[in-house]
């Protein structure tokens, strides 16, 4: 490996400078396929193009010609990350230019990997945008959930009910009227997961916080585009309702990381120790959470 080089191995967790200790990071998800622009290769053996929409230089890695975001600090070493709008380069103020390309040159198959990678999430998230209407499905808590217009029921916006014997969808009954507009049907539904999963994430917080020896104080649902979560010393939990789309365990990680950085406000050994001891099986769920895509919301 290049003296200088640091390198990120998690797509969405990258390495950062030393953070406040009154703040933890963050974890990351995927954002919506417009934010990295990509065009695809039309043939084996073209050029690949990747292009942040921040870049300031590119550079020719192989077949792929890559235009990075490239900023200098107060760092020791240059350091990369792949996130979701492309390849991000930092370099300490003293390194010249040259030393920076013969780095990526020295990692280009680590950072070609990471991109692919990228743009095929992005590909399967424009799979699952949804389509707001009468019958419409999408996923919550790892089930499918049917969307159902009926002006008639006598109940709240949206009351959940039980499917048809056999059926493993539940319905979401919007007291709508049929020639609902999308926006309106979307309105009521976002309302209906938000109350949701304001209920959930309290539950599994009131859960794990004991196990951990931590106590949390305040929790906000937060609409980012990149990021799940995070928390801060003074207890105060922050959580996106998206991940009322994923099944319980997967919510449980994240809510396990976040209060998990009240005991450890970094990501070094010792924090994945801490969010072993309450979950054993969370490099796998936390595999599921950057593999799994979340529809996207239009």
């Amino acid at each position: 490996m290049h003296p200088l080089l640091r390198f990120t191995l998690d797509l969405f967790e990258p390495i950062p400078a030393p953070l406040p200790e009154t703040k933890a990071p963050k974890i990351r998800p995927r954002v919506k396929p417009t934010q990295l622009a990509v065009p695809p290769a039309t043939s084996v053996g073209q050029a690949v193009h990747f292009r942040h929409p921040h870049a300031s230089r590119e550079v020719r890695l192989g077949h792929a010609l890559v235009a990075y975001e490239f900023k200098r600090g107060q760092r020791r070493s240059i350091g990369f990350s792949v996130g979701p709008h492309g390849l991000a380069v930092r370099a300490p103020k003293w390194v010249p230019l040259v030393e920076v390309d013969a780095a990526l040159q020295d990692k280009s198959a680590w950072i070609l990997r990471k991109l692919q990678e990228v743009r095929e999430r992005h590909a399967r998230l424009a799979e699952h945008t949804i389509d707001w209407r009468d019958g419409a499905s999408l996923p919550f808590l790892g089930q499918n959930l049917v969307l159902k217009l009926d002006p008639e029921h006598a109940c709240a916006n949206a009351e959940l009910m039980t499917s048809e014997p056999g059926d493993p969808s539940r319905v979401l009954r919007l007291s709508l009227p049929h020639h609902a507009s999308p926006d309106q049907i979307r309105d009521v539904v976002q309302a209906w997961l938000m109350r949701q999963a304001r209920q959930v994430f309290q539950q599994r917080l009131d859960h794990f916080a004991p196990l951990l020896g931590v106590q949390w104080k305040k929790l906000a649902l937060s609409n980012a585009g990149t990021r799940w979560g995070s928390a801060k010393a003074d207890g105060s939990i922050r959580l996106n309702w998206r991940l009322v789309h994923f099944n319980r365990s997967v919510l449980d990680y994240v809510v396990a990381h976040e209060l998990s950085h009240l005991r450890e406000m970094n990501h070094s050994p010792r924090f994945w120790d801490t969010v072993q001891s309450v979950l054993p099986n969370y490099a796998a769920l936390r595999q599921q959470l950057k593999s799994e895509a979340a529809p996207r919301w239009s």
